[in-house]
């Protein structure tokens, strides 16, 4: 569903230009797991990159008119939640009751220029636990502008809920986040019988088999603004068949998402970088996808955010290690980066992660398998 007029006001408001503009980059991902390539269709993956290259489209519109990154990729995720095709909002799984517990998170390396008085301090915000929430990536920006309303760092439940509504965020029956496609799945998967349906006459979603079944991956999206300003936006439905009140990597800080700014210090450092005309302030955006279980037990989103920050190791390198240690593990996932030069990292240990990237140019390039290029 296109976003209302109101809506696109609140994504485009008002954005203070530099007097340098700088570059600016948007990367998603829709999640990551199991795919099976010989087992795709051609319409199946035309499908999933449509729906990767909208999401694109619309974070790009905020970015090019000089707006945002937090709102650019609110913007992109809100898309994909409105997308039955992936794990989020409209097309989240089920918990082993049959019910849709979403999760959702916002964090930015530093408060946006169109809202000066949100403190520095506060950095982003965590909701897990929505049941109710149509779109919880626009309730993250909400109540991240809203610190007055919700001063901590991470929420859950019908009471953070009820905060939403009285901000303004739409709330809907249950009903809505049911598919009929990831409801067989759900109960496929505890072995129980897939009929009769919840909500029997509800078939207006693709009758296609996803190409990831059983999922426990997420959507998300990293930008980098004209401000140098990086933000990360995660939303997710969790782990098919999670426990009742499971909570994953998606809402938490450090874990599944992270962003980050920080100025180059020691001499020698800050000598060759002067030398190499390189900008002595850093910084990092990162979302993550995949078993969340193990991305909290390696806080995997802030451990490349460090290594960059301490090792002084290249965007590329400190990703790809992360993701390795993560399949040491026996965690399966990837994660999509963005730092402060603009350069992207997308590393992934399994065998896809729809993602995406769009620059300057305005041109979407995406993928799903692992040994897929960006097209």
């Amino acid at each position: 569903m296109a976003p209302s007029a109101s809506e696109k006001d609140a994504l485009l408001a008002k954005p203070r230009l530099p007097k340098k503009a700088g570059k600016y980059v948007l990367v998603i991902h829709g999640g990551a797991g199991t795919m099976d390539k010989s087992q795709s269709t051609p319409d199946q993956r035309a499908r999933y990159k449509a729906a990767l290259s909208t999401a694109l489209e619309t974070g790009y519109e905020v970015l090019t008119n000089g707006g945002e990154a937090m709102d650019a990729v609110v913007a992109a995720v809100s898309s994909m939640e409105d997308c039955p095709l992936f794990n989020a909002g409209r097309g989240a799984v089920f918990n082993t009751d049959g019910k849709n517990e979403l999760e959702t998170s916002l964090m930015l390396s530093k408060p946006p220029s169109t809202h000066p008085e949100i403190l520095s301090t506060r950095r982003g915000f965590g909701l897990t636990l929505l049941t109710r929430t149509r779109n919880p990536s626009k309730f993250a920006r909400r109540i991240y502008l809203s610190p007055e309303k919700a001063p901590h760092t991470f929420m859950s439940g019908a009471n953070v809920e009820e905060i939403g509504a009285s901000l303004g965020e739409t709330l809907v029956d249950p009903e809505y986040f049911f598919t009929e496609l990831r409801w067989r799945e759900h109960r496929r998967g505890l072995g129980l019988p897939e009929e009769p349906l919840p909500y029997p006459g509800r078939h207006d979603e693709p009758n296609e088999v996803p190409l990831d079944q059983l999922p426990t991956g997420t959507i998300g999206a990293v930008a980098l603004d004209v401000r140098g300003c990086l933000a990360a936006c995660t939303s997710t439905g969790g782990k098919t068949n999670k426990l009742v009140g499971r909570i994953g990597d998606t809402p938490h800080m450090g874990a599944g998402y992270w962003a980050e700014e920080w100025m180059t210090t020691g001499w020698v450092r800050k000598t060759w970088d002067k030398i190499t005309r390189k900008d002595l302030l850093k910084g990092v955006g990162i979302s993550g996808t995949g078993d969340g279980d193990y991305f909290i037990r390696l806080a995997t989103a802030s451990t490349i955010a460090r290594r960059m920050k301490f090792l002084n190791e290249p965007l590329a390198k400190a990703s790809k290690v992360a993701i390795e240690d993560l399949r040491h593990d026996g965690g399966v996932g990837g994660v999509i980066c963005v730092d402060r030069q603009g350069n992207v990292a997308m590393p992934l240990n399994c065998s896809g992660m729809y993602r995406g990237v769009v620059r300057e140019d305005g041109v979407t390039k995406t993928a799903i398998f692992d040994d897929d290029e960006l097209s």
